[in-house]
């Protein structure tokens, strides 16, 4: 019969612990079939499967172990393990593997209780529970619209109806004001290599379409008509055509009066310097305009930028687009051909957009973001963000605030 033993040790955390532990198991010749710690506020939990040798007592090896962790001042248990028990468990390494990130301005435990009741009700284990976000402070006395937390689950197996725990996870979301994302945990989401942008109302907070419109004198009829765009209840280019035609005659020089007083979406420029920092390459697909993306290009160091070109003939707009129309098919294939050009597999992409038009590119790529987005968005997309910045979204790609260089 063999023996196997979960040694659980908790206390507070101090250099050499591990060696000291691991000192008494080398002594014995103790074969170490798994391992595992947390340390939280210096408090340190940690758990080793271990196997007692046949030619081998267990008593004595637990005589030690227990005056090591007196002298370390730090409690440790011991619970026998069956074959059959450990066996199981072994057969549970090849089910699914997810990732589940819980995302806000701060993280109650209301907004936990909500979670891991919903992983609970679905069929789903946690394994391991990690925090990406910094610590924070108990007097923090920054704006709390600028605080972000994120808490990252590492999930077992598969729910057992992901359209209805998707459905739910977005009841959450609504009702709390946080954000959940659900992914699969495989080596592409560590391999992530190309992100593109929609640019109107995601890399900025406007639609240049509108402020254009509001030069021209058509700002509220151009602005209805882009909210049924988004929504995805009109067919986009008929809609682009019909917005631009309102800008006939309007002058070229407005396009830098209007690019001049754009504000850029809160952590775009942090998200941009990290992604280039670490070698990604970034695009701008748009169903905006080419003159903006170019400025925005210039201002966040953008490798590629595809969008709408105005036509303008002696200094004025003639309320024309001229070539193929950027509109949410075009994305998508632009996300597959910059792909192509860069070497890198679709499932490395990252994709992040608003509008109805945006979602064939989000729908394509190995991670799709419906970034502040329409309803109809949020709901056929696989992630989404609303109440955090840009910068977000290197929780979803595995950073934490820890790896992140500021700008």
């Amino acid at each position: 019969m063999r023996e196997l033993l979960l040694i659980t040790i908790s206390g507070p955390d101090k250099p050499g612990l591990m060696s000291k532990i691991t000192c008494v198991l080398k002594k014995y010749r103790i074969p170490v079939l798994d391992i595992g710690q947390s340390v939280i506020h210096n408090h340190l939990s940690l758990g080793m499967l271990i196997e007692v040798p046949k030619e081998s007592a267990s008593a004595p090896i637990l005589k030690d172990l227990l005056y090591s962790a007196h002298t370390l001042g730090i409690e440790i248990d011991f619970s026998p393990v069956t074959t059959r028990d450990y066996h199981k468990w072994v057969g549970e390494q090849g089910k699914p593997r997810y990732l589940l990130s819980l995302l806000g301005r701060k993280i109650t435990s209301e907004h936990l209780e909500q979670v891991t009741s919903l992983v609970s009700n679905h069929g789903l284990n946690i394994d391991t529970i990690s925090r990406l976000s910094g610590r924070m402070p108990l007097e923090d006395e920054r704006d709390p619209g600028s605080t972000k937390a994120c808490v990252e689950f590492s999930l077992r197996g598969a729910p057992s109806n992901e359209e209805q725990f998707r459905a739910e996870m977005l009841d959450i979301t609504d009702s709390l004001g946080v954000d959940i994302a659900f992914q699969e945990d495989n080596i592409f989401r560590r391999t992530r290599r190309l992100v593109v942008f929609d640019m109107d109302s995601t890399l900025i907070t406007s639609e240049v379409i509108d402020e254009l419109a509001k030069e021209a004198g058509s700002g509220e009829l151009v602005s209805a008509v882009t909210e049924q765009a988004m929504r995805g209840e009109i067919d986009f280019t008929e809609s682009l055509k019909k917005r631009v035609a309102t800008l006939a005659g309007l002058e070229e020089s407005t396009l830098q009066k209007v690019a001049e007083r754009l504000q850029l979406t809160e952590g775009a420029e942090l998200l941009f310097h990290n992604l280039h920092r670490l070698g990604f390459k970034t695009a701008i697909l748009s169903g905006g305009f080419t003159y903006f993306g170019r400025y925005l290009q210039k201002k966040l160091n953008i490798d590629y930028v595809f969008a709408n070109e105005l036509e303008i003939v002696d200094g004025k707009m003639t309320g024309n687009v001229i070539g193929q129309v950027v509109d949410g098919k075009r994305k998508a294939e632009l996300l597959e051909e910059i792909a192509a050009t860069e070497n890198i597999r679709l499932e490395q992409t990252v994709a992040v957009g608003d509008g109805a038009n945006d979602l064939p590119m989000l729908g394509k790529a190995g991670l799709g973001i419906a970034f502040r987005a329409k309803p109809i968005v949020r709901e056929t997309a696989r992630q989404s963000i609303s109440t955090l910045g840009l910068d977000a979204i290197l929780y979803l790609m595995g950073f934490r605030d820890r790896d992140s260089l500021a700008v």
